[in-house]
């Protein structure tokens, strides 16, 4: 990279997906003490993994002399917590001016699987507890720099706490909520009941996201049952991304926001925005006109599908917003689904972001216009955002 520019160069680019990396007690700094008493690995899921680091050695190294002094050369190859800013918040406004992004939507790594796991017990308290825990930790975290957008999470099982806990995320100066993608154990994330939490996002301008993590487990183990050795995901362990899991990552997100547009979320609340974050694209084209497929086959004899003012792929063109993977054909989704729709993301500072996500985007969407270019950098972030980001 050119040592006189950012990463970014001079473009104005924002970043729809980026990430801390938790340290083994995050959560129970941030959280009351009679919630952090009670917080244990539920169902199979810890709190956080650390895959082996010695927090404190990492630590003294991230300050010394001789690993500032090649930060910037590997800035985009230093991954999870041997990144810069990953962890310490003083050191991430300096990684931003190495990026050169005009901000960064900021979630969590670990935080979203153990409370979707907690979202599936009974335990309501515990549940909202660590969420209230995780949204002080993130907008601790991205306080350093105006420029953090935090990601609070919002608990949908039980429908007086899940309104509570977005006023509580945006008074603690969250940016986006974050909901799962999976549905709720015991009702549709299009409940009636769930209105105050659509509510309360479109009047602050602040967007619902869903986030790779928020739906769960994927797949039956059983489908690696092949009589073959353990396939190692990015991180060289058995863990969650690796090509079989990867096929299943967009089926939580489309069958929930299929069903939040069905039934009309998206029409009673139209400036409601919602981004579907590091799920990739690519499924993007077929799920809007499998919608309107839907909704030409059905809306005969469903009153929810009459009551709709637009066909359901409009609703997706006007309040949906979502990022590609790098590896995907960004430019071929751009062509298929519009140009409104797309977001530029860098994943930093996960391997799974790679070492040069920008020089793959710009490769894949270079024969598109001008404008759709800028939209995909920076006004398709900006309208997801609405009031959030100026």
């Amino acid at each position: 990279m050119d040592t006189d520019l950012p990463y970014a160069g001079e473009r104005v680019i924002h970043d729809a997906d980026a990430h801390i990396m938790e340290l083994p007690d995050t959560l129970q700094q941030f959280a009351d003490p009679d919630i952090r008493a009670r917080m244990v690995e539920m169902d199979g899921v810890p709190l956080v993994g650390n895959m082996g680091v010695d927090f404190e050695r990492l630590t003294h190294k991230h300050g010394s002399d001789d690993y500032r002094e090649r930060e910037r050369a590997e800035l985009m190859t230093r991954k999870n917590w041997h990144a810069a800013g990953s962890y310490l918040k003083e050191d991430r406004p300096r990684v931003l001016d190495m990026l050169g992004f005009r901000s960064q939507l900021m979630f969590n790594t670990f935080g979203s699987a153990y409370l979707v796991a907690l979202e599936h017990g009974d335990d309501v308290e515990l549940t909202y507890g660590v969420a209230t825990a995780h949204n002080r930790a993130m907008a601790d975290f991205c306080a350093v720099d105006s420029r953090l957008l935090a990601v609070g999470y919002v608990p949908l099982m039980d429908f007086k706490r899940a309104a509570a806990c977005a006023r509580e995320a945006l008074e603690l100066g969250c940016r986006a909520l974050m909901i799962p993608s999976a549905c709720p154990r015991d009702h549709s994330p299009s409940h009636l009941k769930l209105f105050p939490v659509w509510e309360r996002a479109q009047e602050a301008g602040v967007p619902i996201v869903m986030h790779v993590g928020g739906g769960g487990r994927l797949l039956s183990p059983r489908y690696f049952a092949n009589g073959l050795p353990m396939v190692k995901d990015f991180h060289g362990g058995a863990e969650n991304f690796r090509s079989v899991d990867y096929m299943a990552i967009p089926g939580p997100p489309m069958q929930s926001l299929a069903t939040m547009i069905i039934d009309g979320i998206f029409e009673r609340f139209p400036n409601l925005k919602l981004g579907v974050i590091e799920q990739g694209a690519i499924w993007v084209p077929s799920f809007m006109r499998q919608l309107d497929a839907a909704f030409e086959a059905f809306r005969r004899h469903e009153e929810r599908l009459q009551k709709l003012s637009l066909k359901p792929s409009e609703y997706v063109t006007r309040q949906v917003r979502v990022t590609p993977y790098p590896t995907e054909d960004t430019g071929w989704v751009i062509r298929e689904a519009g140009e409104e729709i797309c977001l530029f993301s860098s994943d930093y500072p996960h391997v799974e972001g790679g070492r040069n996500p920008l020089k793959r985007f710009d490769e894949s969407i270079a024969g598109l216009s001008e404008q759709a270019r800028q939209r995909f950098y920076c006004d398709n972030f900006l309208d997801l955002m609405g009031g959030a980001v100026r």
